[in-house]
């Protein structure tokens, strides 16, 4: 894993296999009236995220450094499945974010009472100008489509989407984690793509097309602090942190709805 200077992690394209169990996820509990507690103690907050929370994260862990000024905060960002095999071949992290629930159950007992706090439904995102002329999901069946693979949370809801709408998509690509699907649309490697709402928010290299039925397809984000977390204070404290009105109110304006 190669760590960008800003303490983010690049995405790595790594595939690994979903298993569905049936732990129950916790709704989230109320949130607060403003950040963390400033009760993180000192010293290094390693942070697992999905791939699209990448940009808020980023932001709520500028703003949590700010409240906890002995805190500092990594974000490593990835597909959901990828991170989670990492965890359980046990990679050091202290709070686990994915981008779905099912994810979040594989890990079992080590993730401590997982929290819902966002959701995400997906877009059908075409380079700028629309060069495919896509407007629907048939019409991704008869251009360029990449899309996540199976076994990632934004892959699993693709296939939930095309499904519920009866379309058939032999995609050139099935890529590891939504951004790598971005970066292929938006470099005119293809004409159309499926992400979440969110990833297109303030770029201008994509469009995106809301499909019917995208708002029946909702993926729900769990966060947990780890059992083996090496600042558990931290942990904790970020993740009251990101269930907070403060924490809410960054991931509403990166574009994700509620819990």
């Amino acid at each position: 894993m190669r760590r960008t200077p800003r303490r983010t992690v690049a995405i790595a394209l790594a595939a690994a296999a979903l298993v569905l169990t049936g732990c129950a996820v916790e709704s989230p509990t109320p949130a607060g009236t403003g950040g963390a507690s400033g009760g993180a103690g000192s010293g290094e907050l390693t942070v697992y995220a999905a791939a699209s929370l990448s940009g808020a994260f980023d932001e709520i862990g500028d703003a949590f450094e700010q409240e906890n000024p002995e805190v500092r905060f990594t974000g490593v960002y990835d597909g959901s499945s990828t991170l989670v095999t990492q965890l359980l071949e046990g990679a050091p992290a202290d709070v686990f974010a994915s981008a779905d629930e099912a994810n979040m159950r594989k890990l079992e007992d080590a993730a401590v009472d997982p929290t819902l706090f966002a959701s995400n439904t997906l877009v059908i995102a075409v380079p700028t100008g629309n060069p495919g002329g896509v407007k629907t999901l048939d019409d991704l069946a008869d251009v360029t489509t990449v899309l996540c693979a199976p076994e990632v949370p934004c892959g699993a809801a693709s296939a939930t989407l095309l499904s519920n709408a009866g379309v058939t998509v032999e995609a050139a690509s099935l890529e590891q984690n939504v951004t790598a699907v971005l970066t292929k649309v938006a470099a005119g490697e293809a004409d159309a793509g499926l992400v979440y709402a969110t990833d297109v928010v303030g770029r201008d290299d994509v469009e995106a097309i809301v499909p019917d039925g995208a708002d029946e397809v909702v993926n729900h984000y769990p966060i947990a602090a780890l059992s083996e977390a090496s600042n558990s204070a931290g942990a904790e404290e970020f993740v009251a942190f990101v269930l907070s009105d403060e924490g809410q109110r960054i991931l509403a304006d990166h574009g994700f709805g509620a819990p």
